[in-house]
């Protein structure tokens, strides 16, 4: 038996137990373990606590985006309303504003036409005065005569005019 290796094997093996029992190695094992065991339930609770936080930040950050997505097309659609306004009022004052040069300029056109007609009517008169003289002073003759052309000529002049 003294020579046989699987007593001494088994000697060894119980000497090795007994003295981890002794020194309470297995104690210390099952300590560090539930210590070790109990610090992954805490990273565990920890990251479940981090996940939470990210999800609502996410949740937050995605509402914020929404509102900022809406109050962005609401600028646009804004903008868009205003431009289509001032376009529109800048087409209206286009079109009063060619009308009003539109009216002036028939109004300038009707008093040019006005005196070119007075103007032709004025030369008209006196190269009528200017003939009637010529004929009457050449057909009367004497004081009286040239009385009555002067005032005949008068009167024609502020008639015609």
């Amino acid at each position: 038996m003294l020579e046989n290796t699987n007593f001494w094997v088994a000697v060894a093996f119980f000497i090795f137990w007994g003295l981890m029992f002794y020194l309470g190695v297995p104690g210390k094992v099952m300590n560090q373990l539930d210590s070790r065991g109990k610090r992954i339930g805490d990273e565990l609770a920890e990251a479940k606590r981090l996940r939470q936080d990210a999800e609502r930040l996410l949740q937050e950050y995605e509402s914020k985006r929404a509102a900022a997505e809406r109050e962005a097309a609401d600028i646009v659609s804004t903008a868009r309303a205003e431009a289509e306004r001032l376009a529109a009022e800048a087409q209206e004052k286009m079109t009063d504003f060619v009308k009003r040069r539109t009216a002036t300029a028939e109004a300038k056109i009707a008093q040019a036409e006005a005196q070119a007609s007075a103007e032709v009517r004025a030369a008209a008169v006196d190269a009528a005065i200017k003939a009637s003289e010529r004929v009457l002073r050449d057909e009367i003759t004497g004081a009286t005569a040239a009385s009555l052309v002067t005032s005949s000529l008068n009167d024609v002049r502020t008639k015609l005019q």
